[in-house]
């Protein structure tokens, strides 16, 4: 294990940001629970990258975003390593917020490489589906977005959208072609 890399999971409320962490991280979630908004939370966890590395991750959940919080504040947008985009699948204008959210991080992240994916969650609600795979998976492809759908009565579901992310934001670089400690026998320098 290295540094602890952050991530910062948002969206709209309601969309089940929590539930997701909590069942992910620890397996606790009883379906039905009723929603308590989030200020802000902090989960810590040690996630096995698809490398068999294990790594320790920070997990920030974020108040959920609304009318009267229409953003996230700006002191998010730079210390994350990773982005969770959460969207309820049976809630178009929540899925809709993501775009507001992807751009937001592009223009404050200048540039610096960061890994982003998105989170469908809610997919077991078929009938009352709003926002259709194919229509995500568009948006996901535009916007260089991997996109999981999620439920979470199904902790695996949970887990491999989360060891991704991790995967990517822990790996380590890649070894340079430069011919190191070989000497070229025809310069003279």
């Amino acid at each position: 294990m290295g540094k602890t890399s952050k991530i910062l999971v948002c969206g709209q409320s309601s969309v089940g940001k929590t539930a997701v962490i909590e069942h992910m991280v620890y397996g606790n979630h009883v379906v039905g629970t009723p929603t308590m908004p989030t200020i802000e939370d902090i989960y810590t966890a040690v996630i096995e990258t698809d490398r068999g590395v294990k790594e320790k991750v920070r997990i920030f959940d974020t108040a959920g975003l609304d009318g009267s919080k229409p953003d996230l504040p700006k002191q998010y947008l730079n210390f994350p390593d990773g982005f969770v985009l959460a969207y309820d699948v049976t809630n178009w204008e929540s899925f809709q917020r993501l775009d507001k959210l992807k751009k937001d991080i592009d223009k404050h992240r200048d540039k610096k490489e960061v890994f982003i994916i998105a989170i469908g969650n809610k997919k077991e609600l078929q009938d009352c589906r709003q926002v259709d795979y194919n229509t995500a998976q568009l948006w996901a492809n535009k916007e260089k977005v991997k996109l999981w759908e999620v439920t979470v009565t199904c902790r695996p579901s949970l887990q491999e959208p989360f060891v991704w992310l991790t995967s990517r934001i822990t790996q380590p670089p890649s070894k340079s072609t430069f011919p190191l400690g070989r000497k070229n026998k025809g310069s003279e320098c």
